[in-house]
């Protein structure tokens, strides 16, 4: 049997474990979460390390993408991740431009979504850049909230070409920052707080899209009725979570990973899987294209 792990810095509220049946193979995914705390990551990846086929880094993005091709590296990612030796680690970026990329095209080939037709706002995309493509490309009004949702500077870009600049701009100051200031880790992951600024872009959209952290962080109450009939494209999403925009009014729940067990994993999981698959070497974007192929992954659309 294959072991893939997810060490992830979020809530441990969202651990699951789960066996399937891949590519001929038996897999044991897991995802651990340590509530915040570095050192028990720290700890627990030392553990981890050389026992396991490959472990993906959750919680957190060690890597994003500038529309130039040049990829930057968070230093705390890198300073966390520094004592894994023997096992593959990855943080889903592979993946985020194969995967995510095919599940737009998909759902605009088979009529689950119109894009074109819609008003999308994707909520951070430097961390998903194949996402944000495929949804500009669709040629439909698409709005960036990177600097709302992930910096809280109460800015919402209007076009791919905006959001591009000040990622040229901003990243290789933000990768420097604390994971504090950038993401919610440990509990702060489970707490929700609806604030007029968010739920103003929550209301425009038809389709919101990009890490589920980030758009559960500010979701608006049932009572405003924002997420009324709205479609929701993330992933890493439990069935408390679906329940959740359910009850908010929310449409459809789409989730660009399959669902196992009930359960949506993030695109770190499933790079695992693919590495893990390739027996722990390192695969190219084209390598990641054609597993994807072999296992024929499609997005989960669930009717809320």
């Amino acid at each position: 049997m294959k072991k893939v792990v997810s060490l992830s810095l979020g809530s441990s509220r969202r651990d699951k474990t789960v066996t399937e049946e891949i590519l001929g193979e038996t897999f044991s995914i897991s995802r651990v979460g340590v509530d915040g705390d570095e050192k028990k990551f720290v700890e627990k990846l030392a553990t981890l390390d050389g026992t396991v086929d490959a472990i993906g880094f959750g919680g957190m993005d060690r890597y994003v993408y500038a529309d130039n091709g040049r990829r930057y590296e968070f230093a705390a990612s890198r300073r966390l991740l520094a004592g894994a030796k023997k096992t593959p680690v990855v943080d889903g970026s592979g993946l985020k431009n194969t995967l995510e990329r095919e599940a737009v095209q998909w759902l605009a080939d088979n009529g689950i979504v119109d894009f074109k037709r819609s008003k999308t706002l994707m909520v951070c995309g430097v961390d998903r850049f194949g996402m944000s493509d495929a949804l500009a490309a669709q040629g439909g009004t698409v709005y960036f909230g990177d600097l709302l949702f992930a910096l809280e500077l109460p800015f919402v870009l209007h076009s791919r070409e905006s959001h591009r600049r000040v990622a040229r701009l901003l990243l290789p100051l933000i990768v420097q920052m604390p994971l504090s200031m950038l993401y919610p880790t440990g509990e702060k992951q489970n707490a929700i707080t609806p604030k007029p600024a968010y739920t103003k872009w929550y209301e425009w959209a038809d389709v919101i899209a990009g890490d589920f952290l980030y758009i559960r962080r500010y979701l608006p109450t049932a009572e405003s009725k924002a997420l009324q009939g709205k479609i929701i494209l993330t992933n890493t999403t439990t069935s408390d979570d679906a329940q959740e925009l359910r009850s908010r009014g929310a449409r459809l729940l789409i989730t660009t990973t399959p669902n196992f067990d009930g359960r949506s994993f993030g695109t770190n999981v499933m790079e695992a899987l693919c590495v893990a698959a390739n027996n722990g070497r390192e695969m190219t974007p084209e390598a990641y294209a054609e597993t994807l192929k072999k296992l024929g992954w499609k997005p989960t659309v669930k009717e809320l």
